[in-house]
C-alpha cells in the first residue's frame, strides 16, 4: 500500500518525539511506501485533489538506555512527482496547528479525494468541525465548568465565583497561551484584554483542576477506542503539563472513569471521520479533543514497550482491504 502523509516540513520534525515519524516508520516497517508533501503544496485538477510528493526512505530510530535515538540523516528523499493524492491508499493530514486560513483551504482540497479510493485520516470535514478546545463542549458530563467568551464582565464573573480558573486561547496548540486567572492578581483585566484581543477574540476559561499538578492524561484514541495512554506532568514551576513546555512523561493506566469518557466520544468521533485523535483528561474530566496532529506515540511505545504506530497502520490496511472487497462484491 502507499501511504502519504501531508507535514510541516520535514526537516524541522524530531525524530524521537514527532509521532507523524513513528507512523511513517511503522507503516515502512510493516513493507508499505511512505509519501510526503506539505499543505502548501496541495491543489485540484480536474475535479481532483493532487499533490507534490516525494517518496521518503527513514533509518527508525532505536531505544538506548531509555530514550529514542537517531542518526544524523534519519531520511532520504526521492524525487518529487506531482500525483492525484488518490493514487494513494491513505492520506494523513499532520499538518501542526492553529488552524489558520491556508490550513482551512488545505482540507477543501481533501475533499476532492474520492473517499471510496483513498482513506484521509482524519476526515478533511472533521478537521474543520472539531476546533480542539470547543469541540469538548458537547461533551458536558465529562468536562470540568466552562465557558467561552470574550466579554471581560463575563470572564471575570465566573473567576470570581471560582475563585481560580485556567484561560485558553481556543486556537493555541502545546500549551501556548495557557493562563491560570486568579481573582486577587492585579494584571486580570490586562490578561484578559491580551487574551482577547481587546474583547474581539474568545476565549475558554474553565475551572481549575488541582489535580493538574499530579499529571495531564494524554489518551490516544483509533476508530474511537483508546489504543494507549501518557501521563504529562509539570515540572518546576511551570503549570502546564504539555511536553513542548518541558513536562515530564510518566506511564499511567487507563482508568474505568476513562473509558466512559471515550464511550461518550466514541459515536461522535466516528460520525466526523475523526479516526486518530488524542484527548486530554486530568482527574476526572476530559479537557481537549487533538484531531490535528495529536502527539504521544513515541513516549507510549518507550514506557510501555508498544508499537502503536504498527497498529494505526495494521488497521488502516485491514480497513482499506475490506472497502476494496465491498466495492468489487
Amino acid at each position: 500500500m502507499k501511504f502519504a502523509f501531508i507535514i510541516d516540513p520535514i526537516q524541522r520534525l524530531d525524530p524521537g518525539h514527532d509521532t507523524s515519524v513513528a507512523l511513517m516508520e511503522a507503516a515502512q516497517e510493516l513493507g508499505h511506501e511512505v509519501w510526503i508533501t506539505q499543505a502548501n503544496q496541495l491543489g485540484v485538477a480536474d475535479g481532483t485533489a493532487f499533490a507534490a510528493l516525494e517518496q521518503v526512505h527513514l533509518t527508525p530510530v532505536q531505544l538506548i538506555e531509555g530514550r529514542w535515538v537517531a542518526v544524523s540523516r534519519w531520511f532520504e528523499l526521492g524525487e518529487r512527482s506531482i500525483l492525484p493524492l488518490e493514487t494513494m491508499d491513505a492520506v494523513f493530514m499532520r499538518t501542526d496547528p492553529p488552524v489558520t486560513v491556508p490550513y482551512l483551504y488545505a482540507t477543501y482540497v481533501l475533499d476532492y479525494i474520492d473517499p471510496a479510493k483513498t482513506l484521509v485520516i482524519n476526515a478533511p470535514r472533521g478537521i474543520r468541525a472539531a476546533n480542539e478546545k470547543m469541540y469538548a463542549l458537547q461533551f458536558t458530563n465529562a468536562i470540568p465548568e466552562t465557558i467561552v467568551s470574550q466579554d471581560k464582565q463575563v470572564i471575570r464573573q465566573f473567576l470570581e465565583r471560582k475563585g481560580v480558573a485556567v484561560l485558553k486561547p481556543l486556537g493555541g496548540k502545546a500549551g501556548e497561551g495557557i493562563l491560570i486567572l486568579e481573582p486577587g492578581d492585579r494584571n486580570i483585566n490586562s490578561l484578559i484584554e491580551i487574551s482577547t484581543l481587546q474583547g474581539q477574540v474568545p476565549v475558554m476559561i474553565q475551572t481549575y483542576l488541582p489535580e493538574a499538578k499530579e499529571g495531564d492524561k494524554r489518551i490516544i484514541l483509533l476508530d474511537g477506542k483508546p489504543i494507549g495512554a501518557v501521563n504529562r506532568i509539570p515540572t518546576g514551576n511551570e503549570f502546564r503539563g504539555n511536553m513542548a513546555v518541558g513536562g515530564r512523561v510518566a506511564p499511567t493506566t487507563i482508568t474505568e472513569r476513562d473509558y466512559e469518557i471515550c464511550a461518550q466520544l466514541e459515536p461522535i468521533l466516528k460520525r466526523d471521520g475523526l479516526t486518530f485523535v488524542g484527548i486530554d483528561i486530568i482527574g476526572r474530566y476530559l479537557t481537549e479533543v487533538n484531531v490535528t496532529s495529536p502527539t504521544g506515540v513515541r513516549e507510549i511505545d518507550r514506557l510501555d514497550g508498544v508499537q502503536l504506530g504498527h497498529q494505526v497502520i495494521k488497521w488502516i490496511v485491514q480497513t482499506r482491504s475490506a472497502k476494496v472487497e465491498t466495492a468489487s462484491a
